[in-house]
């Protein structure tokens, strides 16, 4: 059976979309036929991306908003579903980072960061998933991270804000069985995208040691996909990280012993 025409024509909410995994996975969407709000705070980037998608065929609509706050994150919703409709896809994966001692985090980063990774994703999926459940219809993917389910050194605020995403998308998802609303999150490992850059320019932030390694932001896009055509609660990306939970249980405290070795030699090189 052909499922991609499923999609074709839906409306989709990606924030994040002005670089990284956001803007792979509008493309993505729109080559299938998708229409695509790309949110993101840089408005430039937005309208490039736009243009590059529709030169492509594709339909994409740019929405400037700061996700840090919330009455730009209550003029997204309100401003969406005025132009578009009812959305049929929300891509949660807007996110910030951070890395070096949690000690060392001014309070405005950990602030801006629980502001992004935590309360944009519930008020947006709140807004969103109520007229979903409306309909009987729609999906949430909330992009997470490994990081979830391994706390790690360095990273404090960060996988925390993960470890509640990964809790969050559960509950909804155990919430709405029985019927055509889907809740997901996507555990994924360290992606070759700008996201190490920009935990650097972080006030007294470090270089991310994944930072250049790992998947493309292609490859999550298709999982993405993927996962629209087969709804499910989680994936991991890539595969093979499905062991890292079984990980952190049976030999959480090797980590114990070299996670700050790691952290310590890190902070000494910068």
């Amino acid at each position: 059976m052909n499922t991609n025409g499923v999609w074709k024509d839906k409306i989709a909410v990606v924030t994040g979309a002005s670089s990284g995994i956001g803007a792979a996975t509008s493309k993505r969407l729109a080559r299938e036929g998708v229409q695509v709000v790309l949110v993101a705070r840089r408005l430039d980037r937005l309208e490039k991306l736009a243009v590059e998608i529709r030169q492509a065929g594709g339909r994409a609509y740019p929405l400037p908003a700061d996700l840090t706050l919330e009455t730009d994150r209550s003029n997204l919703f309100r401003e969406v579903t005025s132009l578009h409709g009812d959305v049929d896809l929300l891509v949660n994966n807007a996110g910030v980072g951070w890395y070096g001692y949690g000690v060392d985090m001014p309070w405005k980063t950990a602030w801006q960061i629980l502001q992004v990774n935590v309360e944009a994703v519930v008020q947006l999926t709140l807004d969103f998933l109520r007229t979903m459940r409306r309909r009987n219809t729609g999906h949430i993917i909330n992009v997470g991270s490994i990081s979830g389910s391994l706390p790690s050194q360095g990273v404090a605020i960060y996988g925390a804000t993960k470890s509640f995403l990964d809790n969050f998308t559960t509950a909804l998802y155990r919430e709405l069985t029985g019927t055509h609303v889907h809740v997901s999150v996507v555990r994924a490992g360290p992606v070759r995208t700008e996201f190490g850059e920009a935990a650097l320019l972080q006030a007294n932030g470090g270089h991310l040691p994944t930072g250049h390694v790992g998947v493309t932001a292609d490859y999550v896009a298709w999982r993405i996909w993927k996962l629209m055509l087969h709804p499910r609660r989680v994936i991991y990306v890539p595969g093979w990280l499905r062991v890292v939970p079984w990980t952190e249980l049976s030999f959480g405290w090797v980590i114990d012993k070299l996670g700050p070795l790691l952290l310590r030699k890190h902070d000494s090189i910068k």
